[in-house]
């Protein structure tokens, strides 16, 4: 009898274990499929960001085709101050004066954005215009010298007329040469 009911109990066990196999292959085949729904949702929303960065990428070429860059603006110059200096040019969607992201001062420059990519030849013509006792810079969206590179100059580096040593030259000091009285 010993031996009998062990093995009714394994019986049952087996069965029992059977279920729960079961079971747990539903549970994750329920979970399969709910992640698979989830992965078709992502695609289907990175498809519809894909194509709005694409519109925004097009939206910036062409407000950039709409605006020009204004230098050596006086710090306490407003946007509607710029704005009432470039509207002989024509309708003007925005004035954005750049700040200081630490200071939260202007940076001396400034963006005028107009309606038409037309009206920018226009404005151009303000070039060394006066406001407020200061002779404007403005040029194209990038700026005076903007698209000739990244870095603060055009040496790339070797002898510097100027005496600057090479790339991360500077002043080296006497260096042993000449008379030194000292």
């Amino acid at each position: 009898m010993a031996d009998t009911e062990p093995k009714v109990h394994d019986d049952v066990m087996a069965g029992d274990e059977e279920g729960n196999d079961e079971e747990e292959i539903s549970a994750m085949k329920k979970r399969v499929a709910e992640m698979e729904e989830e992965a078709a949702k992502l695609r289907e929303m990175q498809a519809t960001l894909d194509q709005q960065s694409h519109d925004l990428s097009e939206d910036k070429e062409d407000i950039d085709s709409r605006s020009i860059f204004v230098g050596n603006v006086d710090y306490a110059a407003s946007p509607e101050e710029i704005q009432a200096h470039f509207q002989s040019c024509g309708s003007i969607n925005r004035v954005t004066i750049l700040l200081d992201k630490f200071t939260g001062h202007p940076k001396g420059y400034a963006y005028v954005e107009f309606t038409e990519p037309s009206l920018v030849a226009q404005a151009l013509v303000l070039n060394e215009s006066v406001f407020r006792g200061r002779n404007l810079k403005v040029g194209g969206r990038g700026g005076p010298g903007r698209g000739r590179g990244r870095g603060r100059g055009f040496d790339t580096g070797g002898f510097s007329p100027r005496g600057g040593g090479g790339y991360r030259g500077g002043y080296r000091g006497n260096r042993g040469r000449g008379f030194a009285p000292y």
